[in-house]
């Protein structure tokens, strides 16, 4: 009896500025990419390299993708609804706040 075993490989890597060990063709395309933020003012640009094997459709891929970014997006809301209301103690309450600036 021949047993089979399954075989797989995922290699993601987020990059967000060009390495010290970087080509000349990838830090020309930073700098592309530096002077599209300036120009759109307030982005932020990412890269994102990820390699499935076996191969995953790109559209899977764009799905995953897309669902992570949402779940970012529902934790980035729930850091600012912390932030939002500690400002508003802070405001409201400073005489809980003030052994912090004594420090």
């Amino acid at each position: 009896m021949k047993v089979y075993k399954p075989e797989w490989q995922c290699t993601f890597s987020v990059n967000e500025g060009v390495e010290e060990s970087a080509s000349w063709k990838e830090r020309i395309a930073w700098r592309i990419r530096g002077f599209a933020d300036r120009l759109d003012g307030g982005g932020r640009t990412i890269k994102i390299d990820c390699n499935v094997s076996p191969r995953v459709s790109r559209q899977d891929v764009d799905t995953c993708l897309g669902k992570g970014f949402e779940v970012t997006q529902g934790l980035l809301l729930q850091l600012a609804h912390q932030a939002a209301c500690e400002d508003v103690m802070r405001h409201a309450k400073a005489e809980l706040f003030e052994e912090e600036h004594q420090r």
